[in-house]
Formats: structure tokens, sequence, C-alpha cells
């Protein structure tokens, strides 16, 4: 009787284990895509342990791209519990404002999806001593195409139809063109509302140069982190942009993955493979294996295949730069940049991004990210 006493007591023990655990991987899961919990499953925890922090203390502030807002969220999170002497502020405000406030000095590091232009890096100059501004790979993820259209649920659109919606040529959802591509969907009579960027964004400079190499009949426009094209609706950031397709019927957006949740659809593309390809962090890093480091010395700025037909390879991919000086960082903030970016270029940061809708750098680029983060100086 005492034997079975025990052997009750050990599988009720077991079982209480196991739900303990079922929980604890249910409260790491964010499903919203935002950053609150997505720095919490016990593969990131544990990779918190791991980090190293060296001499880093006080405020890092930091602002740019708001595609990788929620990895960052999520980096911080994990760095910041590590590493409790330091404080990491990172805005979002946009590819544009973080490339402006990381040329007057007055971020230690920006994120950006564009690679800095030869005048930002002459500017960078200003306030790299005897250094320059120079652009590391970190994060990539695809830029879904999102849309809110009641009663469809799946919807393939190619290149020049994508490129027609955002340039008001077809303006409504029955078009011919979308329903070709469409033949069992039930496309209603409903006005199309695309909604673009307000602000300057390298989101929009993705979005664009994918349309400019796909369909150059179709997007006429010379692209850039400023939309171009008449009409339409904007929001600030990739968030308001989510957030306006959301509120309203028959709209249509771009924005990064993690930001198209709760009822959005995402389009799947056509782009010429076996099957048409829907925005995925695995689609993304299949793109990004392709891509051709372009810059030089310690720069990392990579060249995208925006026409890939690879199959399973999604072909509306960005790649979130963070800028830093090569030489000539300000003391005070030289040892928590480099803790920061040396975590997030880790193993262990990398492999926290595709459970947030990211795509992780491939490892023959981000070997060459680590190099360089420790030679910054």
């Amino acid at each position: 009787m005492k034997l079975q006493r025990m052997n009750r007591r050990a599988l009720t023990l077991g079982a209480l284990a196991v739900s303990g655990a079922l929980a604890l991987t249910a409260c790491g899961s964010d499903d919203t895509g935002a950053a609150g919990d997505s720095g919490t499953s016990a593969s990131a925890t544990a990779a918190a342990g791991d980090i190293k922090c060296d001499d880093a203390k006080g405020q890092l502030l930091a602002d740019g791209s708001s595609a990788q807002k929620n990895a960052i969220d999520a980096w911080v999170k994990n760095f910041t519990q590590a590493c409790n002497g330091v404080q990491v502020n990172y805005k979002g405000s946009g590819s544009g404002a973080g490339v402006t406030a990381f040329t007057q000095g007055t971020v230690a590091f920006a994120g950006s999806d564009s690679a800095l232009k030869p005048e930002e890096v002459a500017a960078s100059k200003k306030v790299c001593t005897d250094g320059q501004g120079i652009d590391l790979p970190m994060v990539a993820g695809p830029i879904a195409v999102a849309y809110n259209v009641s009663g469809v649920d799946d919807l393939v659109l190619d290149a020049p139809t994508i490129a027609k919606i955002f340039d008001g040529k077809i303006t409504n959802w029955n078009d011919a063109a979308i329903a070709k591509l469409n033949p069992d969907a039930k496309l209603p009579d409903l006005k199309i509302q695309p909604y673009h960027r307000s602000d300057e964004s390298g989101t929009t400079d993705n979005f664009t140069k994918y349309l400019i190499a796909a369909t150059p009949d179709n997007w006429k426009y010379e692209g850039g982190k400023a939309w171009q094209a008449k009409g339409g609706q904007s929001a600030a950031g990739s968030s308001g942009v989510a957030q306006g397709v959301k509120q309203t019927n028959g709209a249509i957006g771009y924005m990064e993955l993690s930001y198209a949740k709760d009822g959005l659809g995402t389009v799947a593309i056509d782009t010429g493979a076996a099957a048409p390809v829907k925005a995925s962090s695995d689609g993304a890093t299949k793109a990004v294996a392709a891509a051709q480091v372009v810059g030089t010395g310690n720069d990392l700025s990579l060249k995208l295949d925006y026409t890939t037909k690879a199959e399973g390879a999604y072909p509306i991919t960005l790649v979130t730069y963070e800028i830093a000086c090569d030489k000539g960082n300000k003391a005070e903030t030289l040892p928590a940049t480099k803790a920061f970016l040396r975590y997030i270029a880790s193993e262990q940061g990398q492999g926290i991004l595709s459970g947030i809708d990211y795509a992780p750098i491939p490892d023959a680029i981000i070997s060459k990210v680590r190099t360089t983060v420790e030679g910054l100086s």
C-alpha cells in the first residue's frame, strides 16, 4: 500500500510539472505580435543568462525603423534583465527619423530598413570621430500585403495587380484582374481603400523597390522612403497602417508580418514559382539567403533580389540595419552599444526572431556582423 501511495504521488507531481510547463509556454506566446511578452519564452529566458554585459551601464538612446520595433522590444527585455545597469530606449519613429537622429548625434545607434546613402555617410563623419556610420544587418522580415475584405479569406495577387491597386488604377475588389487570380473567391463589389505610410519609411522603400523591380511598366515612380503615388489613405508607422486596414472594410496596406494580426488576411504573391508564396519567416530567410553584400570595408549593406522565383522565397522582404559608428563612438555609450549589438547578433538573439514573425540573418552574413561589432571603437 505504501508503495502504491508513493507511485500515485509521483504521478500527480509529474502531471503538475507538465501542466506548469505548458502554462509557462502559453505565457510566452503573444498572438498580437506586440513586444509585451514576445521575449519571455523558455528559450529566450535561458538565452538572457548568457548575455555578456561587460561594463555596460546608463541609458542607451536609439531610434529608427518601426519595422523592427517588436523585435527590438523583445531583445531589450532580455538584455535589460541580464544587464540591469542599462536602460535601452528605442523610439521606433521610422527609418528616416532614425538616420537623421544618428547623423545629428542624438542617438547611439539607429535602425533603418534602407542602407545609408552616400550623403548620409558623409553626414555621419561629423559625429563619428575619425570614423563613419556603417550598416549592420540584424533582422529580416517579410513585408506582408495585408487586407480586410469581408468574406475573402484567401487572396492571391501578383506584382502588376498590386502596383495598379496602390497606384489607383484598380479601384474595386471584383476587378477582372483580381478575379482572374482568384477564380474561386467571392469578390465583393466594394471599393478598394489602399493604405500607405505617411512618414519616411524603409518599409515603403523596400515595398516600392519590389514594385520597381518586379513590374517596372506598372510602377513608374523613383522609389525611396517617401510615398510618391497619388491617392489612397496614409498613416504613421507600420502600426498606424495596420490599424487603418483593420478598421476599414475593403482596405489593403503593406506592413511587416508582425503587425498583420487580429483578423487581417495576408496576400499570397504569385511570383511565377509553382505556387503563390505567403509572407512567412521561412520565406524571408530563403529570400535573404540569396542577398549579396555590396558594402565596402566594415559596411555590410546588402542587395536583395526582389524578382526571385525560387520556390518558397517571399519576394517582398526587407533587412533592417543597425547603424553605428565604426570608430569614434561616444565613450559613455560605447560599452552599452557594443554589448547590446553583440547580444542581438548572437545565436541567442537571432534565435528568438522566428517566433515573433521575423527572420534571422543567414549565418554567412551574421558571422561578419559579429566580427564587426567586436571591432567597434
